[in-house]
């Protein structure tokens, strides 16, 4: 299995974040545009949380249905699980939260890679899952 560079892993990285970006504008556009009396109501933590979960049910969707996001499909990266397979619910959940840490963490999970023997991401070198060219 041959393991992507980490320039076209972060690149991918920029790119899932602009359609992640869209995704999350319309998850918030639902709250707040077509349910004012609820959006106005809402503590800030409360529609936090709603965003964090509807970030993770589409990239977990994605990770578990062939492996790749959208972004990942462009840059043909795949993400499978030690066996080489796809991802079960539990550990693409895992891995998300994982990387979200990472990444609020100024980003220490990903800078990770630049020092890791087989140039992986620390949420999947905690999770055992992989990053390969597809």
């Amino acid at each position: 299995m041959q393991i992507p560079s980490i320039k076209r892993r972060l690149v991918c990285l920029f790119y899932d974040a602009l359609l992640l970006m869209a995704v999350l504008f319309v998850a918030g556009f639902l709250v707040v545009g077509l349910l004012p009396e609820v959006g106005a109501g809402l503590p800030r933590f409360l529609f936090q949380a709603w965003l964090f979960l509807v970030a993770g049910a589409y990239l977990t969707w994605f990770w578990r249905q062939g492996g790749q996001t959208l972004a990942m499909k462009t840059w043909r990266i795949r993400l499978v699980d030690p066996a080489g397979t796809r991802l079960g619910l539990g550990r693409a959940w895992l891995r998300y939260g994982l990387a979200a840490l990472g990444l609020i963490g100024f980003g220490l999970g990903f800078l990770w890679a630049f020092f890791d023997a087989d140039r992986q991401f620390l949420h999947d070198r905690l999770v055992g899952t992989r990053l390969i060219v597809a």
